[in-house]
């Protein structure tokens, strides 16, 4: 299920009139190890957060507390208040991948999602976004990071490649816009006298 929601809330925010960029298993699948994934514009969980709780809210029921890992959370709020309710934020070193975020909802449920970096190409973001909400998935997060960045890394080389094969007159190097046959060159013996 792909959510993209237009959010209008009571504070004005700078990420309200772009759509929410999120991506979920199919209804009534159980993902093994992740429910989705969300790609969010920054690293500013204030700004991010009543977005994302306040599509998930009819869907999930009341999100009520969300888990991240400060590694690429720079400033971590205590509560985000969404839509007439608040969100209590909190965080693990250890115990959470850093690519993950946990949402729970009092009394119905938790699901995690893997938060792709706001810098990530499109492409990048579509293909990772398809992987985690596949119910047969069976990567963790930082597996599905580590997947991308080796994927990004040999399409890179592959273009290096490709670039120093052109260069050296490879597939792309231009040909001559006319060929002309090849000229045969005949070499004669001088003449030489019978006998001498």
């Amino acid at each position: 299920m792909t959510t993209t929601i237009r959010y209008s809330p009571a504070v004005e925010d700078r990420t309200a009139s772009l759509p929410l960029r999120l991506m979920l298993a199919p209804a009534g699948t159980a993902p093994p190890l992740l429910d989705g994934a969300w790609w969010p514009r920054s690293r500013d969980l204030t700004a991010e957060l009543p977005a994302l709780t306040a599509a998930l809210d009819p869907l999930w029921g009341r999100i009520t507390h969300v888990t991240v890992n400060p590694t690429f959370w720079p400033v971590i709020p205590r509560k985000v208040p969404v839509n007439g309710h608040v969100v209590g934020v909190g965080w693990f070193n250890a115990e959470q991948d850093p690519h993950k975020l946990l949402l729970l909802s009092y009394g119905v449920g938790r699901w995690d999602l893997l938060v792709i970096p706001p810098e990530t190409t499109p492409a990048a973001a579509a293909r990772l976004m398809a992987e985690a909400a596949d119910p047969l998935g069976a990567l963790t997060a930082s597996a599905l990071m580590d997947e991308a960045e080796q994927r990004r890394i040999a399409e890179e080389t592959e273009l290096s490649l490709v670039s120093v094969w052109d260069s050296e007159g490879g597939h792309g190097a231009s040909l001559p816009t006319s060929r002309s046959p090849a000229q045969a060159v005949v070499s004669q013996a001088p003449d030489t006298p019978e006998g001498s």
